[in-house]
């Protein structure tokens, strides 16, 4: 289980309002990255969060409504394929962390970042890797990146179902490839993804 062990230091610190930072969608051949930012009151223990894909669906939308129930701050951001293609998945994936931030209801002083790469934020940070794991607001801010990138593909899957975005989520399945193949790619794959690009 994550813990608020990183949190609770920042705060002894004088860091009042800590945010963790988790994106989602970083592998797949279409779709957004999307990035969540979720600042965890103190007073609480938070047992539900742990890593996004250690959840089942069914968990990651009961730990998305407690957040939501409970009026927990958290922000979401997304770059969009066109973004992916002009900046690289990398740089996308921390302008997405960006926006997340940037959509929090009250500024943080601090952030808990997954990952080895600091957000473009003028916000002093710590750079956690595999942060879901250490971090219960990394946990939370990964269960709102998938869960909030699940509903989008879900949308999408409306907009394209010969691709099944409902099931593979744009992550390269062998379906999803094949399917490519067939069809060629629409307008929400990504560009310079192997996968994607040799059929453009």
């Amino acid at each position: 289980m994550s813990s608020l062990r990183h949190e609770n230091s920042l705060r002894r610190q004088g860091f009042r309002l800590v945010a963790g930072l988790d994106e989602a969608g970083r592998g797949p051949l279409a779709g957004p990255v999307i990035a969540g930012a979720v600042l965890l009151p103190a007073s609480r223990k938070y047992l539900c969060f742990r890593d996004s894909k250690k959840l089942g669906s069914k968990a990651r939308e009961e730990a998305f409504a407690y957040i939501t129930k409970m009026d927990i701050p958290f922000g979401v951001g997304c770059a969009e394929p066109e973004e992916i293609a002009e900046i690289n998945i990398l740089r996308a994936s921390l302008l997405a962390m960006q926006r997340a931030v940037a959509n929090l209801r009250s500024l943080p002083d601090h952030l808990l970042v997954d990952g080895k790469f600091a957000v473009p934020v003028d916000i002093p940070q710590t750079l956690l890797v595999k942060g879901e794991s250490q971090s219960a607001s990394i946990a939370a801010a990964s269960i709102i990146a998938k869960v909030s990138r699940d509903r989008i593909m879900a949308d999408l899957h409306e907009r394209f179902p010969c691709y099944n975005f409902l099931e593979n989520k744009g992550y390269a399945t062998r379906e999803h490839r094949m399917l490519i193949r067939q069809y060629g790619p629409c307008t929400v794959h990504r560009a310079t993804f192997k996968g994607v690009r040799e059929f453009l």
